[in-house]
């Protein structure tokens, strides 16, 4: 049996996660009490229940319950369930426009807390589950639909016995993406964007591609970032790490760091079963076994 923990601060995605789980055969609870994941489980063996389960534990819990659940979880890893983290955020000002688009109450607010303080004092209650999480998931770009996405082939589909790689482009201009465990940043490389010929198009085009490929500083960076993935990612593994999120980013997100995702993925996923692409200005998730 396995157990999934969805967490995050409210506005995230959470019911759309735990949804996107219960379409795949898991049994799953809302705003569960973290003091009760023991009965859980135990009341689960007994009953003889394969089910895979899975819970969203937020800031709707009792302080007390969050500030325990490293021991908690800790016991049910010693006994072998395995249990995966899900944390899911969003930068501020999207949690707000979400908050006003569906008119819901934030949990934290009252008389004294209006919804930016809360959205920020949620932040620091849900620290301990955030530095638990296994994958932290960025969802201020996703549609639901791409969350369900997401979900899907970074957690349910994941290979049990491989790190589950995502390379992901991204813009300076509007901020790094907040579940990032690297960060490279390409703008050294020469920029498409002041070609004219080129400045309409993208990293997936040949033109930007035969142009960046001119530039011997582009072999130099690729191969200098690889070294160092290829290193450290093998001692992440032997610490059982489940999940890494490699962002690279340029300027504006369209041409260097789209060309630079692409051929790291292309060569990690020579070794690697579970590579996964996001570009992030072109919004869209992108399977990337090959």
């Amino acid at each position: 049996m396995k157990l999934i923990v969805i967490s995050g601060r409210s506005g995230s995605g959470k019911s759309t996660a735990l949804h996107a789980l219960e379409d795949e055969g898991f049994s799953c609870i809302d705003n569960f009490p973290a003091g009760l994941l023991e009965p859980l489980i135990q009341s689960s063996s007994e009953a003889e229940i394969v089910q895979d389960l899975a819970v969203c534990i937020d800031a709707r819990n009792v302080p007390k319950d969050l500030e325990q659940l490293p021991e908690r979880l800790s016991a049910l890893d010693q006994i072998g369930l395995d249990v995966q983290i899900i944390f899911l955020d969003a930068l501020g000002d999207i949690l707000i426009q979400r908050f006003s688009e569906t008119r819901r109450r934030h949990p934290l607010t009252h008389v004294t807390q209006d919804l930016r303080e809360a959205i920020d004092a949620e932040r620091e209650v849900l620290a301990v589950v955030s530095e638990l999480a296994d994958l932290q998931i960025d969802t201020t770009t996703l549609t639901a639909a791409e969350l369900v996405v997401m979900i899907k082939t970074r957690v349910i589909n994941k290979s049990a016995k491989s790190i589950s790689l995502l390379f992901r482009s991204f813009a300076f201009k509007t901020g790094v993406p907040i579940d990032s465990d690297f960060v490279f940043d390409v703008r050294c490389l020469p920029n498409p964007y002041w070609q004219k010929e080129l400045r309409s198009l993208s990293g997936f085009d040949q033109p930007i591609r035969d142009f960046l490929e001119s530039q011997p500083i582009t072999t130099r960076l690729v191969n200098d970032i690889s070294n160092f993935l290829e290193t450290w990612l093998f001692e992440f593994e032997k610490t059982d790490r489940a999940y890494m999120t490699v962002a690279i980013g340029c300027t504006g997100g369209h041409h260097r760091s789209v060309y630079i995702v692409e051929r790291l993925s292309t060569h990690f996923s020579q070794n690697y079963s579970d590579v996964l692409v996001r570009h992030q200005e072109a919004n869209n998730l992108v399977g990337a076994t090959r």
